[in-house]
């Protein structure tokens, strides 16, 4: 059994392969992934105004998964020395010349660096096909942007944090469960997207029976898309809402659908996610491990928001005296993307200054 033990614990740590190693094996390949060479808008093509505080370029950086991710780059103006970073994604199905890009500038105006990103398969970045989310490589995607501001000279490694919004709050606590460099984490307004893609708004459709009567539909819709050999998309906010649509939905439509929120690579905006990318999230649980999350998490959302017991619940799961949860009164899910007299940005800098204080 002791033999078996070690063997287990080898496989799972892995080693490095020496250089001789890998000079005597030409098809042995442990390199990182190069970047991509993607097309990339140089205009500020944002949905909001470009602030003249901070210093803006775009920057790109591949994951785990060889995916090179494209995000902007925002920089405080006249600060000097090793600073603290921030890397920002979200909501789900949006792009970072949305609310992320939003976030990210207003951090940078306090002090930050900050990057908004967008995910794979999504946006400027890289990967194919088009428009498909996954529990796993979107975890991985702030990692990824963990591992790029980590090695940047004028980052401070020891402090840095990720923001997610709506699903990406969610992605967000996922990824610092797994990821300890990861020192502090603000889930905005967040959705588990684990949970509502298995169960439906608030527990609705949680039954055996409807998840495999859903699964049914997708399975056969895979069929479809691989004999067309295209992906059917699900289609994003519609363009003309059913009289009897929820105010959520109203709100999201107010939002990607008009000027204040739409931008045309976003898939809310136009036409969605490929319809099977919902799959890997009914199989998939996010915050299994949320109790041993050590390091520092602020969960914000909305009073009125129909999303809120995705945050409350969530932040029951963790344990600590770094865990805070905000209500900020009045406000919808919505709200938080891009309403800044609502988003408490000021109680966001101050969360992460607490938890990421500089060094001497």
């Amino acid at each position: 059994m002791k033999k078996i033990k070690n063997l287990l614990l080898f496989l799972a740590m892995g080693t490095c392969i020496s250089n001789a190693q890998i000079m005597n094996n030409t098809n042995v390949n442990t390199s990182v992934a190069p970047l991509e060479q993607l097309a990339v808008s140089q205009n500020w093509d944002k949905v909001f105004e470009k602030s003249d505080k901070v210093n803006h370029r775009k920057v790109s950086f591949v994951n785990r998964y060889g995916i090179t991710l494209v995000a902007d780059m925002y920089l405080p103006k006249n600060v000097a020395g090793k600073l603290p970073a921030i890397a920002v994604s979200g909501p789900f199905g949006a792009v970072k010349e949305q609310s992320s890009g939003l976030y990210a500038q207003q951090l940078a105006e306090h002090g930050f660096i900050a990057i908004a990103f967008d995910p794979s398969f999504t946006g400027e970045s890289g990967g194919m096909p088009r428009r498909v989310a996954s529990p796993d490589i979107n975890v991985e995607d702030f990692s990824a942007a963990v591992d790029y501001l980590s090695v940047q000279s004028d980052v401070d490694p020891e402090r840095i944090g990720i923001l997610g919004i709506c699903g990406w709050g969610g992605i967000a606590v996922q990824a610092a469960i797994n990821d300890p460099r990861i020192k502090a984490t603000v889930a905005s307004t967040m959705y588990d997207m684990t949970r509502v893609s298995a169960n439906g708004y608030y527990d609705a459709d949680d039954s055996a029976a409807k998840r495999n009567a859903n699964r049914a539909v997708l399975a056969k819709q895979r069929t479809a898309d691989y004999r067309e050999g295209r992906y059917c998309r699900a289609g994003g906010v519609p363009d003309t809402l059913p009289e009897d649509a929820p105010q959520f939905l109203k709100d999201y439509h107010a939002y990607y659908k008009t000027a204040r929120g739409f931008h045309e690579r976003s898939g809310n905006s136009t036409d969605g996610w490929n319809m099977t990318s919902v799959l890997p999230f009914m199989n998939f649980k996010f915050f299994e491990y949320a109790g041993e999350l050590e390091n520092a998490v602020m969960i914000v959302h909305g009073e009125k928001a129909h999303s809120r017991y995705f945050g409350e619940d969530t932040f029951r799961l963790l344990h600590g005296n770094n865990k805070e949860l905000h209500i900020v009164p009045g406000a919808s899910h919505c709200d938080l993307y891009d309403n800044l007299e609502k988003i408490p940005m000021d109680r966001i800098v101050e969360f992460f200054d607490k938890w990421m204080p500089e060094t001497e």
